[in-house]
């Protein structure tokens, strides 16, 4: 039905009126149902069309409006939101498998330079090619509806999760083999712990080996700020600092009794190896077995490894971890506290300065020596 151009007062019942004031003073209802309610509150008190509209700040065929539908409906018909015209579209489910086979690719296979795709750069390709590929019902998709359909699988297209890739055919056998390793150790140190003298008959000791190279020497270009009680918390450092370069570290430890036995140097390469196996032939009694365990980094193996290893025969056992799986090696845990606890935040002035203080920080870590125990799948694998 037209509405009237000479409007009528508008008369409010008790509740109307009642219901109105709690409307306008609401702070959980919709806006527009929050500004309706002024609006015939105000018209009901007298106000003119133009004054409720600054009032509200909206333009007059918004008040209007509101005002024809409750002289012809009554409140309830104006503060309710009515259906706008239009069809809702059904989105088939040809179109949800297209979407679903877009985001299990790589933006770059589309031609974007992107690795992963975010939601917002999903959704514009979407709506750029549906027409193309035959799913008009897509042109306007938004970037909800998209992020809707992904997640009733669910896919997550802008993140990454790591998997291990088994890349040696024996990986299972070697892994039991450096498990067994691991549990002869345990049971030995048991042994010991229990009857202290069986220590001074053992003739064999086992050192898991690795190296930590790029360790990275930075020095501040502004002195650190030390923390201030009751003003700042932390340590205040600038941003900026100086690189000037990199240690690596050589690094083994005993598992029978936690000693860790490293070199600091430039590089890791066999040289460098051979320096540490003389170390660690220097520091065991001449008759025991060295027993080492160690991934297949070339200079493991390289012949002049090889040819050093000749001169010291019955000397050292290698067990070497299956390729692709240094994670194996107990030493990692070492190097993981290492990187937690000492190196997070380590600035220095020199390379010099670096090599000291992790020299220092391998004679703290002996001065109380920690027995690494490895426990995942231990007895699953044995048993």
């Amino acid at each position: 039905m037209p509405f009237q151009s000479h409007r009528r007062p508008l008369i409010l019942s008790d509740k109307d009126q009642s219901d109105l004031e709690h409307l306008s003073t609401s702070r959980t209802i919709s806006v527009a149902k929050f500004r309706r309610a002024r609006i015939l509150l105000a018209y009901a008190r007298g106000k003119t069309i133009s004054a409720i509209a600054r009032q509200e700040r909206v333009t007059r065929p918004t008040v209007e409006n509101c005002i024809d539908k409750a002289l012809s409906g009554g409140v309830s018909f104006a503060l309710a939101d009515l259906p706008r015209p239009g069809h809702t579209v059904t989105i088939t489910d040809d179109a949800k498998a297209w979407v679903i086979q877009l985001a299990c690719s790589k933006p770059k296979d589309h031609g974007y330079a992107a690795e992963l795709w975010t939601f917002s750069q999903l959704s514009r390709h979407i709506r750029k090619q549906a027409d193309t590929v035959g799913f008009p019902c897509l042109q306007h998709v938004s970037q909800s509806t998209v992020h809707t359909i992904l997640q009733a699988h669910p896919i997550h297209p802008h993140k990454i999760t790591y998997y291990l890739e088994r890349r040696d055919p024996d990986f299972d056998v070697k892994m039991a083999q450096l498990l067994m390793v691991y549990r002869q150790v345990q049971y030995e140190n048991i042994q010991e712990s229990e009857a202290p003298d069986l220590a001074s008959t053992r003739k064999r000791t086992d050192i898991s080996y690795d190296e930590k190279p790029g360790i990275q020497a930075i020095s501040n270009t502004a002195p650190d700020l030390p923390p201030v009680p009751g003003k700042y918390a932390a340590p205040a450092r600038d941003y900026e600092y100086v690189r000037h370069g990199t240690l690596s570290l050589l690094a083994g430890i005993d598992l029978h009794d936690g000693h860790v036995i490293g070199l600091v140097r430039e590089k890791h390469r066999s040289r460098e190896f051979i320096e540490f196996l003389a170390t660690v032939d220097d520091y065991y009694p001449a008759d025991w077995e060295i027993r080492i365990i160690l991934d297949n980094h070339s200079a493991h193996i390289s012949k002049e490894t090889l040819q050093w290893l000749k001169g010291h025969q019955g000397r050292f056992n290698f067990v070497f971890t299956p390729k692709h799986a240094s994670w194996l090696n107990l030493i990692e845990i070492f190097f993981s506290k290492m990187a937690r606890s000492f190196l997070r935040g380590i600035r220095v002035a020199s390379k010099v300065e670096l090599k000291r203080r992790m020299e220092l920080y391998l004679a703290e870590v002996n001065e109380d020596p920690v027995v690494f125990k490895w426990q995942y799948k231990i007895d699953e694998v044995l048993v």
